[in-house]
């Protein structure tokens, strides 16, 4: 049984998403939600074909909404006080190719609107207040991405080139993973390494922006291994590198410089325990994340794995919690050499909660989710002080997927 996993893609820096945490809207490829759900759902070995190209063509497609909260009226000064609404569209196909490949294309449409923080003020109370953005802030982005992979009778190896493009933002990313099993097929090991040319090229807009293009270089590593413990559990452990070089502030945040390097390192790890009687099982992952900027972060996330006749259920629970960047301050440090108000780099603890569930019609799939964060400084496990900003949000999905011969 090969288990890959996959280095997580760098979003640009609007994007709503913290240093140690994952990107919330990025959607795995079809390999991977075929492995997780495999994994996830059935005993340690059963059902895994990762050692052989799909026995079918499928066809799928997904929308989510992602829906931010208001920003409170008492922490506004001044601006809107809507946040981002995100709409994501995505299609894929992926398909068998003879007896040894298999090939996978994915669409993905993100339609954004809203506003953000553009900077941390002061109240007359004396308190910090966000000024926010126009309400008009609109983008549209395209990402297409190709993989094909190859598979052998221990292992696969797979390759995949995809192009992000928005407004104000080009991604051009190639990638390669590998995993291959011992010879008793109780322990696979993964690798995969990416490489990602980004560009940004900011929009005058409702708030003035200081620069014409920057370059972005990312490169990431990803090493792994997975052992079978018995016949209905399973373990693994991770260890992946990323570096950033280029370009990484944000050029919609009036108070915004940040080095132009940024080093992260993390440490996840993971256990799927099946039980045979309520044909159910559970899920428990944790993972440690480090960055050069001062950053630590630790995400723990408990599942339950429910199987019925034709359905599945699946309620989880995530907690996230990091420390803040060596440059964030609630105001501005603009004395300093680096410095940032941007509440992704705050101190501050969060909870997900949520429920998954699919049911399957003959050669068809439905799927659904539904999803709440929220997130506070006195969460945390670090001390810091609070950013007025911080982000609560719900997020839904439902899908369809077709499997034909």
């Amino acid at each position: 049984m090969v288990l890959a996993l996959q280095g997580a893609a760098v979003a640009a820096t609007k994007k709503p998403s913290a240093p140690g945490e994952t990107e919330r809207l990025q959607a795995k490829s079809p390999l991977m939600r075929a492995l997780g759900a495999s994994v996830a759902a059935l005993p340690a070995y059963q059902g895994a074909l990762a050692d052989a190209p799909p026995e079918f063509t499928e066809v799928g497609l997904r929308y989510s909404r992602y829906s931010e909260d208001n920003l409170g009226s008492d922490k506004l000064i001044a601006g809107s006080r809507e946040r981002y609404d995100i709409d994501v569209t995505q299609l894929w196909i992926e398909a068998p190719v003879g007896s040894s490949w298999s090939i996978a294309l994915d669409v993905q449409n993100d339609y954004m609107s809203g506003a953000s923080p553009w900077f941390v003020g002061t109240t007359v109370e004396g308190q910090p207040g966000v000024i926010m953005s126009g309400a008009s802030i609109q983008d549209n982005r395209v990402e297409v991405g190709v993989t094909t992979r190859y598979f052998w009778a221990d292992g696969n190896a797979g390759f995949n080139v995809s192009h992000s493009k928005e407004d104000d933002y080009e991604a051009l990313a190639l990638s390669f993973d590998v995993a291959w099993n011992s010879a008793d097929n109780a322990r696979t090991w993964s690798l995969s390494a990416s490489n990602s040319d980004d560009k940004v090229v900011p929009v005058d807009g409702n708030i003035p922006v200081f620069i014409d293009r920057e370059d972005l270089d990312t490169q990431s590593a990803y090493f792994g291994v997975s052992q079978i413990l018995s016949r209905t559990a399973i373990v693994r452990v991770g260890l992946s590198y990323t570096l950033s070089d280029g370009y990484l502030s944000d050029p919609y945040k009036l108070f915004d410089q940040r080095p132009d390097r940024h080093r992260r390192s993390a440490l996840s790890a993971g256990y799927r325990k099946f039980f045979t009687e309520a044909q159910g099982a559970l899920q428990f992952d944790y993972r440690f994340y480090t960055d050069d900027w001062g950053t630590d972060s630790h995400t723990v996330e408990v599942a339950w794995h429910q199987n019925f006749n034709r359905t599945t259920l699946m309620p989880y629970l995530r907690y996230y919690s990091q420390s803040e960047a060596d440059f964030f301050g609630v105001t501005a440090d603009l004395n300093a050499d680096y410095y940032a108000d941007d509440y992704r780099l705050s101190s501050y603890g969060a909870f997900t909660a949520g429920l998954r569930g699919t049911v399957q019609i003959g050669d068809w799939q439905l799927e659904g989710q539904l999803e709440r964060y929220e997130s506070d400084n006195k969460w945390g496990l670090y001390s810091g002080e609070a950013a007025p900003a911080l982000v609560d949000f719900w997020r839904a999905t439902v899908g369809i997927t077709w499997r034909f011969d």
